[in-house]
């Protein structure tokens, strides 16, 4: 086989140039395209920013007071100070109570009995009532765990000559001590918002070339479909790099989400996680004709990434099959790295299982991708 000289890498090398301009230019000529590329990702930072959060607070609390007591009185107190309940009802009637969690006025509903402050004061101990609205499971756990532990540190401290406690246990949570799911969310918004444009961008770009009939036009010039790919692609890959770094700067300097690594090692796993967005994107591109069967079937692909990557869910918690399944999928080792990073400062030698997959899933994709992109421009 010949060897390429010196001066035909250079030739190609400057067609590829020339592509990569033109792509540039096409994108800078288009205003919706430029505000979708620079403006969109900041707006989805923020929404998801503030918007998905798993902390429960102010949960709404509906009471009835059947004892009417200093002590009764006490121990709502003691619920709503803590900031995660907010009284939205009272009443002596219980059938308003169940009421409240029928139409969703309140998630937790707590009734305390006639003779609650004398049973406290007696030692034999009081008990209180508390209903939970479980539509949504995950507010109703954590809300349930927060009222048991409020009420029995209520009434551990109320109790004449209670025992003292045997153990005594003092918690710490490393990385993230205030324990804030924005800490944990928003960097995962990153591996989003990268994966989302480099899929639509590749995909949509290189459709609409078909669609106006100006790809036809570069199937007969000098280029070939190697040097075509690299140009068309090239462009939404500076692209996803520096939305990484306007989404990342937001992260830090307006949501405060400590960044304790390092820039390098951030970069290294983006450009690594771009090789499968782009991968996919332009593996559309062959099976898409129209720009709106690319736009379908990106968020066809879209919606299971982000759910099988630990986005949402921990993968610990599905069934065996998706954990599986999971270890295909380039985002779910994208997040462990982008909150590893941020969050623990974790460095290469700690993450070199998720760098060597999305590497491998990377030239995997991308690899497959070209070659269908060359048999389908070949007939």
């Amino acid at each position: 086989m010949r060897s390429i000289t010196e001066s035909e890498w250079v030739a190609k090398l400057e067609r590829v140039w020339q592509v990569t301009l033109k792509e540039f230019r096409q994108i800078l000529r288009d205003p919706r395209l430029a505000r979708a590329v620079v403006i969109a990702p900041v707006i989805q930072l923020v929404l998801f920013g503030y918007a998905v959060s798993t902390d429960v607070r102010d949960t709404a609390l509906f009471v009835v007071d059947h004892d009417r007591t200093v002590a009764s009185r006490e121990l709502t107190d003691a619920l709503t100070s803590s900031g995660y309940f907010e009284v939205v009802g009272r009443s002596e009637d219980p059938t308003e109570l169940v009421r409240a969690l029928d139409r969703g006025d309140a998630v937790v509903g707590l009734q305390i009995p006639s003779g609650f402050a004398a049973d406290l004061q007696s030692g034999r101990g009081a008990s209180v009532q508390a209903l939970l609205d479980g539509t949504n499971s995950n507010t109703a756990t954590v809300a349930q765990g927060y009222a048991e532990r409020i009420v029995l540190n209520f009434g551990t401290a109320r109790l004449p000559d209670a025992p003292a406690l045997a153990l005594e246990l003092r918690d710490r949570a490393w990385f993230n001590p205030e324990l804030e799911s924005r800490n944990y969310n928003v960097p995962a918004v990153v591996g989003a918002i990268i994966l989302l444009v480099s899929l639509l961008l590749t995909s949509l770009a290189i459709v609409r070339e078909r669609e106006i009939g100006t790809l036809e036009q570069l199937r007969v010039s000098p280029l070939t479909p190697g040097e075509l790919i690299a140009g068309k692609t090239l462009p939404f890959a500076v692209i996803g790099l520096l939305d990484l770094a306007i989404v990342t700067s937001v992260a830090i300097f307006w949501f405060d989400v400590p960044f304790r690594g390092g820039v390098l090692t951030l970069l290294a796993a983006a450009i690594l996680y771009l090789l499968s967005g782009l991968g996919i994107g332009l593996l559309i591109s062959t099976i898409s004709t129209t720009q709106q069967e690319a736009f379908m079937a990106t968020f066809l692909i879209f919606q299971p990434a982000i759910l099988l990557s630990g986005f949402m869910f921990p993968v610990s918690s599905m069934p065996e099959i998706f954990q599986w399944l999971t270890n295909l999928n380039p985002t779910r080792h994208f997040l462990v790295i982008v909150r590893s990073v941020f969050l623990k400062g974790a460095g290469p030698t700690v993450l070199w299982p998720q760098y060597l997959a999305l590497a491998a899933i990377g030239t995997a994709l991308l690899w497959f991708a070209a070659a269908r992109f060359r048999a389908a421009e070949a007939r």
